[in-house]
């Protein structure tokens, strides 16, 4: 049993899994970096940790500062969350070494899973579908040139070790491969430590489709159906829903049953995703994910399944206590990945202190977030701020509450991707269902500013309110910067904040 649990992550992950804890009755230990003292993963804990200062390779990267916290603070168990160290093998193993329980998969697992040439063979051996090309990494240029001719152009190099679009290069032209293969090698080496290239067919126009699995250590594994993906900026997902509005339901059983045979192939053990491409009714492997996803609200809204709380449950030695037959989709759900960044400047990251923060609600409205007003946005951190979910009957109904939520939604103090995603609900291909992975190449009028008369009068408008608005809130009396420092020591719930070591 769990009966106390160290998060090691921060931003919203770290909320969400601190509240899925409590609701099990375990207690949470958070840790923290020097800008993230008061940061509300912190605030949300039984118990805080300060780890070491702002870059995250002096604090939230350094794993064997976080076992001795674990420790010390007398944890049972580590959650990873995602990004960091979720999906490095040697924490697993390093967790598990210390006597702690580690909640994801085993360590042979995500070693088997991030390489992603032995997880194309393991694929392939399992009958997973995969995409026509390599399964063992090319030594140098001419390697690659040879291997491409027999692959068909265009190709994709990817880097063996690594994920979300790092070392990757699309190559047309035989001409141009050398010089891409030693530019996909470089990035590979600096972002995974490992400068191993493949390469496979290059599919145009394919949808970014992900199956959510579930396994236990009993040999139990289910599917939890699909996730729409594709809308991306190189690779980085930004708009999710499930369930896939271009997915049949026969596809749907076909993908599924593949994912369960790819999780199967590893021994699974807790929540992981499969990642397919889909283009004209076929399905291939793309790469597996042994880690909870930024996206799997979505799920937990059409299912009703809690992947946090079992996540907990499977790490605690628990079998899953449904079947397949027991998973049901009802209605559609729809995820923005809002973030510090502006989409009119091409996306480039946005710094400074929340001044004001209103959060939608209402019917159907989910916020996962981690920020509060005052808080500080650095270039330290991955721009995510918070996700805003909504789950309607339909997708059309989904997409209208989508649309209103980001109407309610106010950010000031920092550029963030709202405006975008707003543009998104009303442009027509996403209304339709109809788009691929180019979805972004083919629509750049949404990163394009609207400055038509309409829009104009009704920023003129908004600005006139909130400027009221703010004048109305000053000469109410509330709870400021100051005061939130003094009452740090505190939570609502009465529990003793505490520093550890630094």
């Amino acid at each position: 049993m769990i009966r106390s649990l160290l998060v090691a992550n921060r931003g919203e992950i770290a909320v969400r899994i601190v509240r899925a804890a409590r609701e099990r009755g375990i207690r949470t230990i958070a840790v923290y970096s020097e800008p993230d003292r008061l940061a509300p993963h912190v605030l949300a804990a039984d118990e805080a940790y300060a780890i070491g200062p702002a870059p995250s390779a002096e604090s939230y990267l350094v794993a064997e500062r976080l076992i001795e916290v674990a420790k010390r603070a007398k944890a049972d168990a580590i959650h990873p969350g995602y990004g960091f160290l979720a999906e490095r093998a040697l924490f697993a193993q390093a967790v598990e070494d210390a006597g702690l329980i580690f909640v994801g998969p085993r360590s042979e697992t995500i070693t088997a899973m991030g390489d992603k040439t032995e997880a194309r063979r393991r694929m392939a051996a399992a009958g997973v579908p995969i995409v026509p090309g390599l399964t063992e990494s090319v030594a140098d240029p001419e390697a690659a040139v040879v291997a491409a001719r027999d692959v068909g152009y265009p190709v994709l190099l990817k880097a063996s070790a690594g994920g979300g679009g790092r070392g990757m290069r699309v190559v047309e032209r035989e001409e141009d491969l050398p010089r891409a293969f030693d530019a996909a090698q470089r990035e590979a080496l600096a972002a995974f430590g490992d400068d191993a290239v493949y390469l496979e067919r290059y599919l145009d126009s394919p949808r970014h489709v992900e199956i959510q699995v579930l396994g236990d250590a009993h040999g139990n594994v289910v599917h939890l159906g699909e996730r729409e993906c594709s809308i991306q900026r190189r690779h980085q997902k930004l708009v999710e829903e499930a369930p896939s509005p271009a997915i049949t339901q026969e596809e749907r059983a076909a993908m599924g049953e593949a994912a369960v045979r790819a999780a199967q192939a590893v021994a699974y053990r807790g929540a992981g995703t499969v990642e397919f491409l889909y283009q004209n009714g076929d399905f291939f492997f793309l790469e597996m994910n042994t880690r909870i996803q930024v996206e799997h609200p979505v799920t937990e809204l059409v299912t009703g399944i809690d992947l946090v709380d079992w996540q907990l449950r499977v790490a605690s030695g628990e079998a899953l206590d449904f079947t397949q037959a027991d998973v049901v989709m009802s209605g559609h759900a729809i995820e923005c990945r809002i973030t510090s960044e502006d989409p009119l400047s091409g996306f480039l990251p946005s710094t400074g202190v929340v001044t004001r923060l209103e959060i939608p609600s209402g019917a159907g409205v989910r916020w996962d977030g981690g920020i509060h007003e005052g808080f500080e946005v650095s270039l330290h951190y991955d721009p995510l701020l918070a996700k805003l979910i909504v789950h309607g009957a339909s997708r059309e109904i989904a997409i209208a509450r989508m649309a209103r939520a980001l109407d309610e939604l106010v950010i000031t103090g920092i550029e963030t991707s709202a405006s975008f995603h707003r543009r998104v609900m009303d442009e027509p291909d996403f209304r339709a269902g109809t788009f691929s992975i180019r979805y972004l190449d083919e629509h750049t009028e949404l990163l394009e500013s609207d400055t038509s008369e309409e829009a104009l009068r009704a920023a003129a408008l908004a600005a006139a309110l909130l400027e009221d608005e703010d004048r109305l809130r000053h000469r109410i009396p509330r709870i400021g910067a100051s005061a939130q420092v003094e009452m740090s020591s505190w939570r609502a719930a009465g529990w003793p904040w505490r520093k550890g070591i630094s």
